[in-house]
């Protein structure tokens, strides 16, 4: 009887998984214009509202969500098993918004995620979505490929095809936004492209990124979206939703989609408006008790600003002294415009010092805790290659910062706003220019009294005067340490392109993640070229890896930007082979900016790099960092 009972178990198991089998390979994709009769998997706090939109989480803090589609979807093919590299072409789109709990502030965003594993473990309901707090491979046998729609950070620019038209996207204003994410199998490459709901597909991706997927999924994978909320908390809502193996996904149609209701605010405002009316007396007297403690507040404040001025040697100036500097920051007087802010020309009129503001914005990537990381970054720091600090300015919700004026803008764009800027920018002025940001860099990594690590070397972080000296500036991101100490993990930030390769790792921003992306600059001045350009072939598309075809071919000037007419040929291969080295996907194999800088002075010769100079066997890195140990 119990041989039996045995025998008719693995009989039912083995009819399940027939079942499962059968099931994963006839379902290749699916179309929701809402949820009224989905078929999904939820945990946690996730839960369908009664209108049909998915909610991954309420408005509550300390929650995360889950919800996948129940059966997962055949990722590699099965008769290509030996070939690890063959994961299929897959396409999704959905209509999303987010609506914090305070809009001001924000949330932490949302995911939609490819899994392994159903039901997640070690998840937490704080600020990193919702996803598993133990990730690494040898921890977790779970795969997961996440692509997050941030909050905190969530300023984009949407082209629509139009090169003069661009349209902001601010994911916390509760707006419906869609987004589509497809892989190339065959291009090995992973696009995001977002844009308002009912503005249609965009021309651009927000981001194209060269990946092997066959690093990351299993053959078989569940689909979904992820969120949490932690003190910032937010409802992130899904209203539709398309996904399709081999090819683009099925658009979704606007009109099918449940929405919330457009009129509840209005009503609010009017049933507030009467109260308002009604009880004006108490309103009234309730505004003068708080403008006497905001006046009470300010002076305490204020007193408390003179002080952490005074620690950090930048002067506070008046709202009234800058405003009248940049002549009421009219259009005339703006220099430049960036995702922070403006940036507007002025004259100090008590000294006659011309200067540039920057004020950023409301809405800007660059908040307050950017704005007091400037400060205490530049506020002591002193050097002929960094953009002085003179001082700042905050009133109520405006937050200026008082630089010299720099003429001759950015680097990046002397380098790729025309060729005729290009061309004034000869072979002499691109090597002052990297010696000059080296120099700067060497400053802030052991010279000045605290360590400081910028976080995003780039070219239009690095300002050019009137005798074509480069100065370092934007220290938006930077963060100072005393000397000796290690860098605490943060959160990875910086330019895509000019970050290494630790950080998605670590999380930990340190000189060596600095080298890295000098290492980068040092490539793209030679070349001429940013670090990954979309539209070049393949074989050209991300600057490294082209520059290191060159070196292994033993014809490293081949990079070098063809709008140079003429150059020192061994000063380039000694820049081309200096950004080689510097962009070492090892961070052990850099060298620190100091021997950096004693190169490119010639005060020490670089040494000989192997063919292979970021894929070399330990054997072979073991025998060069015997040969040369100064390098590392």
């Amino acid at each position: 009887m119990a041989s039996f009972t045995n025998c008719t178990t693995k009989i039912f198991s083995f009819l399940s998984y027939l079942l499962l089998v059968e099931s994963v390979q006839s379902t290749t994709d699916f179309v929701y214009n809402g949820f009224f009769r989905a078929n999904l998997s939820f945990y946690g706090a996730s839960f369908m509202r009664s209108n049909g939109i998915l909610a991954i989480t309420n408005d509550s803090s300390k929650l995360f969500g889950h919800v996948f589609f129940p059966t997962p979807f055949r990722f590699k093919n099965l008769a290509a098993r030996n070939n690890i590299s063959d994961v299929v072409t897959f396409s999704t789109n959905f209509v999303f918004s987010i609506h914090p709990k305070y809009p001001g502030l924000g949330g932490h965003g949302l995911t939609f995620l490819l899994t392994s594993a159903l039901n997640l473990k070690d998840c937490l309901p704080n600020q990193y979505l919702g996803l598993p707090n133990i990730t690494s491979k040898s921890q977790s046998a779970t795969r997961i490929l996440a692509v997050e729609f941030d909050t905190p950070t969530a300023f984009y620019n949407a082209n629509d095809g139009n090169d003069e038209t661009n349209t902001t996207l601010i994911l916390k204003s509760g707006d419906p936004f869609q987004a589509w994410i497809e892989y190339d199998n065959l291009q090995e490459m992973l696009r995001v492209l977002i844009s308002p709901l009912g503005m249609g597909r965009p021309a651009w991706s927000l981001l194209t990124f060269p990946v092997d997927l066959a690093q990351v999924l299993d053959e078989y994978m569940y689909i979904g979206f992820s969120a949490s909320t932690d003190l910032l908390s937010a409802a992130h809502n899904v209203h539709g939703w398309s996904f399709k193996i081999g090819e683009r996904a099925a658009e979704l149609d606007p009109k099918k989609l449940p929405m919330f209701p457009t009129d509840s605010k209005k009503v609010v405002q009017r049933e507030g408006f009467i109260v308002g009316i009604v009880l004006v007396s108490i309103t009234l007297f309730i505004l003068v008790v708080f403008a006497a403690v905001h006046v009470l507040r300010r002076i305490r404040v204020d007193e408390i600003l003179k002080d952490w001025e005074g620690e950090y040697g930048a002067r506070r100036f008046r709202y009234s002294e800058l405003y009248s500097a940049t002549r009421g920051f009219r259009e005339k007087n703006l220099v430049g415009s960036r995702g922070f802010g403006r940036v507007y020309k002025g004259v100090i009129r008590s000294t006659g010092l011309e200067v540039a503001v920057k004020r950023i914005s409301n809405n800007s990537r660059q908040g307050m805790k950017e704005f007091a990381a400037e400060i205490t970054s530049m506020g002591r720091p002193r050097h002929r290659n960094l953009v002085q600090l003179h001082g700042w300015c905050r009133r109520q919700d405006d937050l200026l910062l008082v630089y010299d004026y720099i003429p001759n803008g950015s680097l990046d764009k002397l380098l790729f706003d025309n060729d005729a800027q290009k061309k004034r920018l000869r072979w002499e002025h691109r090597y002052k220019i990297l010696t000059d940001v080296a120099q700067a860099l060497l400053y802030l990594h052991e010279e000045c009294e605290q360590m400081v690590v910028h976080r995003d070397v780039k070219p239009s972080n690095i300002l050019i005067d009137v005798d074509l000296s480069a100065k370092l500036g934007d220290f938006g991101l930077a963060r100072a340490y005393d000397h000796g100490n290690n860098p605490a993990t943060t959160n990875i930030v910086g330019t895509l392109g000019y970050m290494a390769p630790e950080l998605t790792r670590t999380g930990k921003a340190t000189t060596s993640t600095d080298v890295f992306s000098y290492g980068i600059l040092l490539l793209e001045v030679v070349c001429g070229r940013r670090p990954i350009e979309p539209r070049r072939p393949a074989v050209e598309l991300v600057l490294v890896d082209w520059v290191k075809e060159q070196h292994c071919r033993g014809d490293i000037t081949r990079a070098v930007d063809p709008t140079l007419d003429d150059y020192d040929a061994d000063e380039v291969a000694l820049v081309l082979s200096l950004g080689l080295l510097c962009s070492h996907p090892h961070p052990g194999r850099r060298p620190s900016m100091r021997r950096v800088v004693q190169y490119l002075m010639r005060d020490a010769n670089l040494p000989t790099l192997p063919t292979d100079i970021h894929t070399e066997r330990p054997e072979e890195i073991l025998e060069y960092s015997d040969s040369y140990p100064d390098v590392f």
